[in-house]
């Protein structure tokens, strides 16, 4: 249930549905008896819209969660046995119409693969179920099982987690199927924005791991000029908010081991 209600609501009030909701309302009220509220709707929408599309502010909240976290130095500290690769990285096709398609954290299967081929007796572990809530679909670990068997991981390396829908799920699935032992050594890989909450959910189900960032969205330093696209500004702020109010959610829930989980 606690899925379903996320999904919904966030649909809702994630900013650029906050800001046309505002807007078209705003818009009604002004041709009704509540002019005032209508203005006031049509200018906190058209400021809100500007600043979360136009200006670097969700640039300037994507950096602090990217550089939280640092990749370890591999060749000490013992041999690699796996890597867990977070779903996400999928966008889904209906129907499918290629081998797989992929979305702007399509680094977490391209860094994957660089590793399994650098360490080569390594487990390659993808945890992703479906997430879809009106249709059926396979998990997201089918499809991307087939796409790294296609760059040439072998499968029987491969180990399919495919009934987790979020992050906390990603980490107690994962654990349970992998039954990881001392002295192990575990890389975690996905999108730097969202490592913080993915090691805090892996802390709090006892599953240690390292942390291996990719999918930077930022360049790490705090810019000044203007996004010059406003669709690409609201979608990065969608993002990023929802990382933010995710941390906030799970840490009050008891699914994550901090508020800001670092290193």
């Amino acid at each position: 249930m606690f899925f379903y209600a996320a999904k919904l609501i966030w649909y809702l009030v994630q900013p650029s549905s906050a800001i046309a909701i505002a807007v078209t309302l705003g818009a009604i009220l002004v041709g009704t008896g509540r002019r005032i509220w209508g203005r006031r709707l049509l200018i906190g929408g058209l400021v809100a819209l500007f600043v979360c599309g136009l200006s670097p502010l969700s640039d300037w909240l994507i950096a602090p969660l990217e550089g939280r976290f640092r990749r370890p130095d591999l060749a000490s500290g013992g041999p690699i046995t796996g890597m867990i690769i977070l779903g996400g990285a999928e966008d889904r096709a209906d129907p499918p119409r290629e081998l797989a398609g992929l979305n702007e954290a399509a680094e977490r299967i391209t860094e994957a693969v660089v590793l399994a081929r650098r360490f080569p007796e390594a487990r390659v572990v993808f945890t992703g179920g479906s997430a879809a809530l009106f249709s059926t679909e396979l998990p997201e670990s089918a499809t991307m099982a087939r796409l790294l068997e296609a760059l040439g991981v072998a499968k029987e390396r491969l180990t399919l987690e495919s009934q987790s829908r979020d992050t906390y799920e990603n980490a107690a699935f994962s654990k349970r199927l992998l039954n990881p032992q001392p002295g192990q050594r575990w890389l975690l890989i996905t999108s730097g924005w969202h490592m913080a909450r993915a090691i805090g959910c892996f802390r709090q189900v006892g599953f240690p791991v390292e942390p291996w960032p990719v999918d930077y969205r930022t360049s790490g330093r705090f810019e000044l000029w203007l996004n010059t696209n406003i669709t690409d500004g609201l979608r990065q702020m969608d993002l990023i908010m929802k990382e933010y109010v995710g941390l906030v959610v799970y840490y009050l829930r008891g699914r994550t081991s901090a508020l800001l989980p670092g290193p």
